[in-house]
């Protein structure tokens, strides 16, 4: 907060922000007529939407006082963006200017009377922003005189000498940094500065006071020496910041600690380093070994930070220890990186083989993969050097030259992104080295450290000013450190340094930030590259992944400056001190209709203020990482160069074709970009649109991929970095949803999410439509959309279970030998499906199910049968169908289906559909839990048993496991005995699929109750998800709300879970975002109310007879259909067709309010499910009077009626929103003096008695008469013309 003053003396408090679009009117308001002369005609909207920085004054009451715009380039027509610097040398002295340190003012408005306060106050603030900046210019047209304001903070620029004339049509003035923030003054520490700097240390914490006394800072200034020195920024004779630097330096930690390869193990080089893994030796035949006896052993570790290629380049290789407890080696463990498939191979039949021959050890292994995020990929895995062996000195020419034999460790998007594939369980025995090699570096000691830093809030945008002074006092140190801990906020002397991405094993609760001293060097230039830069660039991408294509790609550029197909191509380098250090190759990005279409980058930018030859697709991108802090002023120097205001870089799933994927190369700028989210699409009834459907450039089939963007806006715009170890456990779709809403804050950076899975981040495998049809959907996530989440990036993933919390510790332990350290630790393991426990009831004696003494709940202890497939995942569908294929088809073998869940449906309908003979299928159904039954509809049931009778699937009902029988080893299931409510029942099984109940994981409810956690059945959250641990959350199905709520039947299984998600998501971020009221404690609950849900909770699948299923409908609990349906506020439904053989069954249940509340779907033909499930919550009247149309017989079957065109608006992804913007024109009153039309409604409403025609009438002409109606028809066609490449089956006016 500043204040600045008016020629009246009154002082007006003002906040300084970035501008935002919704400004634009207001700060038209303040333009006069010299604001045009200096400044030109503009579009105001369309400077906000390109300027790189654009800042906003606002007083407390948010009236904006004044506004100003800069670019990187002069507002001169005539002038090339690219080309300033040549055009300003002819007429002045700019030597010391540079595209680094040089901003241009395009706009400036204010206020009148506080003119002078603004236009000192934005400068002020634009040189805090942007550190590097030092020279803000001005062009003034001849003729024209600058308003006093300005005239008072810019001054003429003296011309070169020589030189007597300026250039033709304008003036330069100039604004230099000196004058408004200095570069701070920075020397040696005194004694005598303790005073002025204890209240700075006391305003930040009194630990240090209260752990070493009051007089602790002069005590340490004293005790400087060679070793440790002391420095403090002064500024006007006062001291206002202090730092505390040595070269006490333990560097064997922070090489087993952080990935320092990079840096050369912050040493300098010597002749005895061991940067590179032992050579792996070739493979000897393993003895043959039990199957099922390798899943019994102890933990296995695979922590892999490094990769190789195959010959082929089609698939790389890692290896990992794996031992037992004794110190024998175990099987080895070889994980495949890539899984697409050739021309010749099925991609379902391998991802199912692939997940089935990693089934031995499957989800109970104790083997523990960790796969870093992709955003990390520069700094992972690198044992190459920064340093060249002849570099020993500190200068920086020579630092620079280590490039050459150092990269910046990129990898391609294949090798890394896919190194999650499933585990395959090697045919040969493994000499495997260590479990993951570490560096060994003996070179002497290359860096320093920050001990003690801290400076007074109103300079800490220059606290980058100390490093100078401190490398001086370190001469042959190249680099300086600093550690922090996990929940310490980036301050902004870290923006300079390059965050070190911690090693897989490590556990210490400290970030590493380094700096090199040639990131003091401010030479740092970009431009087009030419020839002789090659030689150049191979020198530092040479251990870059895809290397020879970037050549390529360079090459191509060089030669004709397009790609072979035509496109235009673009190639940029980064020089500092003559050398290469950076490398950027775009092209023209020509399907931007598509992303325009599918992914929400309007967002980010006004889409209609983009030509279509601003936009640029982002190919590769490498840079020294001592320059990472300047990766986005590289970003944005190739926008201004190649004349682009938009890049997009694209991430493929793991399981992409290799042509498509390795046009790319995994950049090192990720962390620089924001992720885009994908737009759900209309499924468009193509043969009915005909010409009237949407072009190919929205319609055509691209391989998804995961969009990732920057523009000119966001050059300038930091991220709040978050380094908290927030832990997440469980993949489920709460887990997911709350990781993606964090991953996808754009103003947030989280640098350690952290997710504890067996298989992993979903949707990594190879589409597959049987293996996704062995379990119900619950729409919350589809493969599609996996594919398009931005969460490998962000997200580093654990392959395992947790088997135990530390509480005191922070810590969760997976597989009993791995140790991940939290800060903030979700527990969303949701529940799963069990081995069913026998009730070991006495057949013989012919028991029944009234008989029993033992619960059919139990946990079952002991050894699972190996033709037991527990089916919970896509993974284990995989595993479960690649057995089938391979062992029960074109065979007399039984398969027992035990359950009567949705999921049980699913899988006898799969198991037909694989190949498996419907008489060869048994569907065992247990009692009901409930009176309720997974579908809960009377109709969809009977076609469910009819179909199954047709097929001739035999089915039991009421039957409760009593017994396993099984072979002599006990290791295979032989038949199994059931009770019944009458005799018992004896079915022989090769095969058992249990979908009997499903419960909370017994690892996860040991790991949960040995940390004292309450558990009552669940583990209990109170409405802000918190468990009795403020660190701990937990949510999903595996929790409850505590008694004191009085709400024991409700819990997250009865609401949507990627709602459920998102809700915890916004709980967490109040911790973190500055734009969110934020709360460190859990605050006390006024009312106990749990929280409420709106989004409809969803069942989906494909049903015995290959009936597509879908069921939306309002969270509740479960009742009977026929129960739900005798309440007097029920409403009413709406069917059309039948559910026989051939069913199109369609159900809308619409309630008192004529609101749709409840759709059922059962068609043999597939259901648009995307289209459909955008019906709930809407009004019939949204949808052509379907209420009356219905009653006249006007429809005669509802999945054609609502695939006519005129529905298609309704299922557009920002139709939510255009309702929200009408109900907003509705509730608003035009006028201050008129009733809005919303408290007429509420009135006649309020009164609880019908509305007669007279009050009816009286609303519609207050409807139309107060502009409502005009207005919501503009909005409407607002709407339809914004949107129009989705939505060209609606005529516009003018048309027709």
């Amino acid at each position: 907060m500043s204040k600045v003053a008016s020629p009246d003396g009154s002082l007006e408090v003002i906040n300084a922000r970035r501008t935002e679009s919704i400004d634009a009117p207001h700060i038209v308001a303040l333009a006069t007529k010299s604001t045009e002369a200096l400044f030109g005609r503009v579009n105001i909207v369309n400077i906000i939407e390109k300027a790189i920085l654009a800042v906003t004054l606002s007083n407390a009451a948010d009236e904006i006082l004044g506004h100003a715009a800069f670019f990187d380039f002069p507002n001169l027509p005539d002038v090339d963006e690219a080309a300033w610097e040549a055009w300003m040398s002819k007429f002045y002295d700019t030597s010391k200017c540079n595209a680094l340190n040089t901003l241009f003012m395009h706009y400036f408005v204010s206020k009148s009377e506080y003119a002078h306060g603004c236009a000192e106050e934005i400068i002020r603030t634009a040189f805090n922003a942007v550190p590097d900046l030092h020279f803000l210019f001005l062009v003034v047209p001849h003729g024209v005189y600058p308003d006093a304001a300005v005239a008072d903070v810019f001054k003429p620029l003296d011309k070169k000498e020589g030189v007597t004339s300026g250039p033709n049509n304008c003036v330069m003035f100039v604004c230099h940094r000196h004058n408004h923030v200095p570069v701070l003054h920075i020397r040696h520490a005194r004694v005598e500065d303790h005073d002025d700097l204890t209240p700075i240390f006391n305003r930040h914490s009194d630990m240090l006071k209260m752990t070493y006394g009051d007089y602790f800072l002069a005590e340490l200034i004293e005790a400087q020496n060679d070793n440790m020195q002391c420095l403090v920024a002064e500024v006007e004779g006062t001291a206002q910041g202090f730092m505390s630097i040595s070269d006490d330096v333990n560097y064997d930690l922070l090489n087993n600690c952080f990935e320092l390869g990079p840096f050369h193990g912050l040493r300098h080089p010597h002749p005895e380093d061991e940067e590179e893994a032992p050579k792996i030796p070739t493979p000897t035949p393993p003895p043959q070994r039990d199957e099922a006896g390798g899943s019994g052993r102890s933990s296995r570790i695979s922590v892999s930070p490094t990769f190789s290629h195959e010959s082929d380049g089609e698939v790389g290789q890692y290896y990992g220890e794996l031992k037992d407890e004794d110190g024998m080696e175990d099987e080895g463990t070889v994980e495949k990186s890539g899984t697409a498939k050739t021309e010749t191979e099925p991609k379902t039949v391998g991802s199912r083989q692939s997940s089935a021959k990693s089934s031995k050890a499957g989800s109970t292994s104790g083997e523990v993969k960790v796969r870093p995020r992709l955003s990390d990929a520069q700094m992972n895995g690198s044992c190459s050097s920064l340093l060249s062996e002849n570099s020993q000195g500190s200068v920086a020419p020579e630092v620079l030259d280590q490039q050459q034999s150092a990269p910046p460790t990129q990898g391609s998007q294949r090798n890394v992104g896919s190194r999650d594939s499933v585990r395959v369980t090697p045919q040969a025995q493994l000499n495997v080295p260590p479990k993951y090699f570490i560096p060994t570096y003996k070179g002497s000691p290359n860096a320093f450290s920050v001990q003690l830093f801290c400076i007074d809030e109103r300079f800490e945008m220059r606290s980058f000013d100390f490093l100078g002074k401190a490398f001086s006092l370190f001469p042959t140190m190249d680099f300086c450190i600093i550690t922090v801990p996990h929940l310490v906020p980036e301050f902004p002397l870290l923006q300079g340094f390059v965050r070190v991405t911690p090693r897989s094993s490590s556990t210490l609760p400290q970030e590493l930030y380094v700096f090199h001293r040639s990131g003091l060097l401010k030479d740092f230039r970009v431009r087009a590259a030419c020839t002789s830069d090659v030689s150049g660039v191979e020198s530092l991408v040479k251990t870059v992944d895809l290397h020879d294509n970037l050549l390529k790609d360079l090459k191509q550029f060089n030669m004709a400056r397009r790609d072979e197909s035509g496109t235009e191509i673009q190639a940029f380098v980064a020089e500092s001190q003559d050398q290469i250090v950076g490398v950027a190759i775009v092209r023209r990005e020509e399907d931007i209709e598509y992303i325009r279409s599918h992914y929400n980058i309007e967002d980010f930018i006004y889409y209609n203020h983009h030509r279509r030859e601003d936009h640029a697709h982002l190919h590769h991108f490498a840079l020294n990482p001592i320059f990472n802090h300047l990766s986005k002023h590289f970003l944005k120097e190739i926008l201004r160069l190649g004349h682009k205001t938009c890049l997009y870089y694209p991430l493929y799933p793991p399981y992409t074709k290799k042509e498509i994927v390795e046009k790319h190369s995994l950049v090192g700028c990720l962390n620089n970009l924001v992720p885009v989210h994908a737009r759900r699409q209309i499924s468009y009834p193509l043969a009915e649109l005909g010409d009237n459907a949407p072009s190919q450039r929205v319609l055509k089939h691209q391989e998804p991929y995961a969009l990732n963007h920057i523009n000119r806006k966001l050059t300038l715009e930091p991220k709040v970095t978050i380094n908290a170890r927030i832990v997440v456990v469980g993949a489920s779709d709460v887990g997911i949803s709350f990781l993606e809403t964090l991953a996808y804050c754009p103003h947030l950076r989280f640098n350690n999410l952290t997710l504890i899975s067996p298989h992993g981040i979903p949707g990594e495998m190879a589409p597959d439509t049987l293996r996704d049809s062995l379990l119900s959907t619950s729409h919350c996530y589809c493969q599609e959309e996996y594919s398009k989440s931005a969460l490998r990036t962000w997200v580093n993933v654990v392959y395992g279970k947790m088997s135990a919390i530390d509480r005191k510790k922070k810590h969760v332990v997976v597989n009993g030998s791995v140790v991940v350290p939290f800060d903030h630790l979700v527990i969303s393991t949701g529940q799963q499906y069990q081995v069913p426990c026998p009730s070991d009831a006495d057949i013989e004696a012919g028991e029944t199910n009234a008989d029993l003494e033992n619960s059919p709940d139990r946990r079952h202890t002991g050894s699972v049968p190996k033709n037991l497939f527990l089916t919970n995942d896509a993974y284990d569908s995989a595993v479960a169908l690649y057995r089938v294929e391979n062992g029960l088809l074109k065979t007399e073998k039984k398969v027992v289906v035990y359950g009567n869940s949705l999921d049980a449906l699913c899988c006898v309908q799969t198991l037909t559909a694989v190949g498996v003979e419907p008489s060869q299928i048994i569907l065992v159904q247990p009692p009901l839990a409930y009176e309720v039954t997974c579908v809960n509809n009377p109709t969809v049931e009977k076609t469910i048993a009819d179909n199954l009778a047709a097929a001739g699937v035999t089915v039991h009902t009421n039957c409760i496991l009593a017994r396993f029988n099984t072979t002599d080893d006990s290791s295979e299931i032989t038949s199994l005995d059931f009770t019944t409510n009458s005799r018992p029942l004896n079915v022989q099984c090769d095969a058992l699929f249990p979908f009997y109940k499903k419960s909370v994981d017994y690892d996860s409810f040991k790991a949960i109750n040995d940390a004292c956690l309450v558990y009552d059945g669940k583990l209990v959250i109170d409405a802000s998800f918190h468990t009795n641990d403020v660190a701990i959350r937990g949510a999903g199905t595996l929790t409850k709300f505590q008694r004191r709520y009085h709400a024991d039947q409700w819990t997250h299984s009865n609401f949507n879970s990627k709602e459920v998600g998102i809700s915890l998501a916004g709980e967490m971020l109040r911790l973190f975002d500055p734009t969110v009221e934020p709360q460190s404690t859990p605050g006390e609950e006024p009312l106990n109310l749990i929280p409420i849900y709106r989004s409809p909770k969803i069942q989906g699948g494909i049903l015995p007879g290959g009936l597509h299923y879908l069921h939306v409908a309002k969270p509740s609990l479960p009742v009977p259909l026929d129960v739900h349906m005798a309440q007097s506020d029920y409403g009413r439904e709406l069917i059309t067709g039948e559910a026989g053989p051939d069913a199109n069954y369609f159900r809308l249940h619409l309630n008192q309010y004529n609101t749709i509340e409840t759709i059922t779907c059962v068609s043999k033909q597939p259901v648009p499910a995307s289209n459909l499930i955008c019906l709930f919550g809407i009004h019939e009247r949204y949808l052509n009077n379907m209420l009356s149309r219905y009653e006249e017989g006007l429809i005669k079957d509802f999945y054609n009626y609502f695939q006519q065109p005129w529905s298609m608006a309704i299922y557009h992804d920002r139709f939510p929103d255009f309702r929200d913007e009408i109900r907003e024109l509705l509730i608003t009153s035009p006028e201050e003096a008129l009733e809005a039309l919303e408290e007429k409604v509420r009135m006649v409403v309020d009164d609880e008695i019908s509305m007669s025609k007279t009050q009816r009438r009286e609303l519609l002409e207050a409807y139309a008469g107060t502009g409502a109606k005009r207005a919501v028809e503009t909005r409407l066609l607002s709407f339809i013309s914004y949107n129009y490449y989705h939505l060209p089956m609606y005529a516009k006016p003018g048309m027709v």
